[in-house]
């Protein structure tokens, strides 16, 4: 049945990594090589990394503040001292210019190295790394020159004043730097430092980067447990409890380096007062404690928080769509940034300059207060939302006392930077959504605390604070619809346990009504990049859906001992993106195929041609050249095109044997396999290769099928790995093929029918085998079919 092409889109466009070992010859016999002394150097290998992207993530955090806070200082200064030269004397206008002007060049800067040297630093990178640890290869997301990107674009977006915060960058920039240490070399800069060579494959990697993205997490906002628990909640598609150790050692000791660095510069020296690039104070004062009686509010807070959340995600979406059909040219999305700087700094300008709300200086902990038309001795209060940076004016929010806002300017602040924020999201900037998110929140809960006072003239609502809080994490949880690892994320933030329980409760009712709307921030741009991403429930009506029904033909494989040139036209083949092969057994004489010997990946036949590992086809009795596993790491991640692999005629009639770097026991599944919803997700193995089905003709595709073929084509497996039986092929389970037909574990049935034998050479594409409809045979999911 073939797959409509509006669905075969959705993963055409990337390939798929490999998180399961290919337990071939080579891998076997390095593995009866090691010892007990070498698997300890490997363990104690493992945490040495981790310890490094622990500190050097701390490190990079550490940077980013305090450019940050130097350059945004200087700008802040440079106009609050223009504003008041032109306040007595007239000639506004000139500072508003000012602003904007220096609002829009640094954001130009930003924008132009995202959008011309490296796009895929723009936005936080989260979702980019969410669809690294579950198995889809996004090109370039952890290489050093993106880290670099990153890190640069992300001060930019800050000092330009956008609506936008530091802290969730740090989590793409914590697991390229994961990436890149735990390799041993930098492919960017083309140095091999030969150490850590045993982790150069996907598996490996895919761990190391858990570790840096929670360590990310960490130094963003002083959460090591957070850290932890954001990996596994929205990142790892694999998990084990050695595993978790390694996180938090690396979450540890992430925050650590920032706390103790920061303590220096700040000049409380070990004094390890600042363990996260924003800190939300404490929140232990008698005023902040709640009661029983609140507990309804605070859920009527997240049901808020939930709709707010998923207006955001909806307008969002809309002009996420109209960005990908009209401003798609990198010119383009420099100009739309720079005007949207502009834009907000001529909002912040206006809203500050029509406020009459004058706050008394004494006692102020404002950096940069504005008096405008205000007496002396008092200040502008909506300067301290607009006039400063994100994280300082989200922690004002939280802590400055009652009566330093009134509800007008908490209103006008809430609306205007709700859709400034909205409107900044997807820019072509590296910048992150935690921080408006929180501001927001943080606005209307605080007016909401302030409201209640007003309407039961009771102590009990003193502080607006605790209302802050809550409204922050409501409409963190409305956009991102994180629950376990957000909770705990701001449980640590605020240093206070007892937050615990309301905060979940706010989390949990913000995410259950935003869901019924629309799907997370996240998650919905994911989709909207057309990424194959796999979740960890199939879809509830795909019970009755079988394997057979979602593949899609025709299949390419290839013969144990395969002709040269075959393999060339395969690789060579750009109509189709196949990356995995089913290798088979086949029969010269007859029209049988003996059955599944195994299964090769396109990166190892490109190793296998560079190296020239082949024979002559008129003496294959000669022993073809050994390669051992390390000329296959040495290769990883960056194997050469086919294309720079030049094979001469003569070549191309040579013979290759694949006996020897195969998987000889691939994951498999029958071509009457149902995908239960209740069974166990096939995330939770990882990504890998396997063989499904067999071709026959099906009915019309039913409607969950599109969702069905995502999964599949991001991870194959549909079922629990099946070796085979005694005697039959090694994981050789395609419709009860295992064993002779009629026998063995598929149980009775029809003899399929035989396959026509495999031709010599092959039109390019179709290797050995082009099976009609019908035939009996594995079918290998490349990442762009299902």
């Amino acid at each position: 049945n073939e797959i409509p092409h509006n669905e075969k889109l959705l993963s055409l466009k990337y390939e798929s990594l490999d998180y399961d070992n290919s337990e071939n010859q080579l891998f076997l016999e390095e593995e009866r090589r090691i010892n007990h002394a070498a698997f300890r150097t490997v363990e104690i290998k493992r945490w040495v990394i981790c310890a490094m992207i622990g500190i050097l993530t701390g490190l990079v955090a550490c940077f980013i503040d305090i450019v940050v806070e130097n350059l945004a200082g200087l700008k802040y200064r440079l106009v609050k001292d223009n504003i008041d030269k032109f306040t007595a004397k007239g000639g506004l206008s000139f500072s508003l210019l000012l602003w904007a002007t220096l609002n829009a060049s640094v954001v130009m800067v930003g924008s132009l190295i995202v959008a011309f040297i490296e796009p895929v630093a723009a936005g936080s990178g989260i979702p980019q790394i969410k669809c690294y640890l579950n198995g889809v290869k996004i090109p370039h997301v952890v290489r050093l020159k993106t880290l670099v990107i990153k890190v640069c674009g992300v001060i930019l977006s800050v000092v330009g004043g956008l609506a936008v915060g530091k802290e969730g960058p740090m989590i793409h920039s914590g697991s390229v730097i994961a990436a890149g240490i735990s390799q041993g070399r930098s492919t960017s800069l083309k140095r091999d430092f030969k150490i850590f060579e045993y982790f150069r494959r996907d598996t490996e990697k895919r761990d190391f980067v858990s570790a840096g993205a929670a360590a990310g997490v960490s130094a963003a906002f002083g959460a090591p447990v957070g850290g932890v628990l954001f990996s596994l909640e929205e990142g790892a598609s694999f998990w084990n409890q050695f595993l978790t150790w390694r996180i938090f050692f690396a979450s540890m000791i992430s925050t650590f380096t920032l706390n103790s660095v920061l303590s220096v510069y700040h000049g409380n020296a070990w004094d390890l007062s600042s363990p996260g690039l924003i800190n939300f104070g404490r929140f232990d004062s008698e005023k902040m404690e709640y009661t029983i009686q609140e507990i309804p509010i605070f859920i009527f807070m997240g049901v808020v928080g939930g709709i707010l959340g998923a207006l955001f995600n909806a307008l969002n979406y809309w002009l996420t769509m109209f960005r990908i059909r009209y401003i798609h040219r990198p010119c383009l999305q420099v100009v739309e940034a720079m005007l949207v700087a502009a834009v907000t700094a001529t909002v912040g300008f206006v809203m500050i300059y029509c406020s009459r709300d004058c706050q008394p200086l004494q006692g102020s902990s404002v950096a940069y207060p504005l008096q405008l038309f205000c007496a002396d001795g008092e200040y502008n209060s909506m300067a301290t939302a607009f006039f400063n940076t994100p994280e300082k004016s989200v922690v004002n929010l939280f802590h400055d006392p009652p009566g330093s806002y009134n509800p007008m300017t908490l209103g006008m602040f809430t609306v205007m930077y709700f859709f400034l924020a909205c409107w900044t999201y997807g820019l072509t900037v590296s910048a992150g959504v935690f921080i408006p998110s929180l501001l927001i929140g943080a606005a209307w809960g605080r007016l909401f605390g302030i409201s209640l006072s007003y309407l039961t003239k009771s102590s009990i609502w003193a502080d607006p604070g605790k209302y802050a809080l809550m409204g922050a994490a409501a409409q963190l949880g409305g956009i991102v619809r994180m629950t376990l690892s957000l909770t705990v994320i701001m449980m640590e933030a605020t240093g206070n346990v007892t937050y615990g329980f309301p905060i979940m409760l706010v989390l949990m009712t913000a995410k259950i009504v935003g869901d019924y709307f629309v799907e997370g921030l996240y998650d919905m741009h994911i989709q909207l990049q057309s990424v194959p991403f796999l979740h960890w429930e199939a879809p509830v009506t795909s019970h009755s859906l079988t394997a057979r029904e979602v593949m899609s033909t025709p299949v390419t494989c290839l013969r144990r001992i395969e002709r040269v040139g075959t393999v060339v036209d395969i690789l060579s083949d750009t109509s189709s993106n196949h990356n995995g092969f089913p290798v088979v057994e086949s029969n010269p004489d007859t029209t049988q195929v003996a059955g599944l010997r195994g299964l090769i990946l396109r990166s190892q036949l490109i190793v296998l041609l560079k190296h020239k590992v082949f024979v002559e086809r008129t003496n294959l009795s000669l022993v073809q050249r050994r390669l051992k596993l390390k000329d296959f790491r040495d290769a990883y991640p960056r194997f050469p095109p086919i294309q720079s692999i030049h094979v001469s005629q003569d070549e191309r009639e040579c013979m290759i044997d694949l006996s020897e770097f195969m998987n000889p026991s691939p994951y498999t599944v029958p071509q009457v396999t149902a995908r239960d919803p209740s069974a166990q997700p096939p995330r939770g193995q990882g990504g890998h290769w396997g063989c499904l089905g067999v071709l026959q003709p099906s009915p019309q595709p039913h409607p969950p099928l599109q969702e069905i073929v995502l999964a599949i084509s991001a991870c194959p497996s549909l079922c629990r790995p099946r070796r085979g039986t005694p005697g039959a092929a090694p994981g050789w389970a395609v419709g009860g093929s295992a064993s002779p037909p009629g026998s063995g574990e598929g149980g009775a049935g029809p003899p399929q029918p035989a396959l026509p034998p495999p031709s010599a050479g092959g039109a390019p594409g179709t290797g050995g085998h082009r099976p009609e409809r019908g035939s009996a045979l594995t079918l290998a999911l490349p990442p762009g079919h299902a």
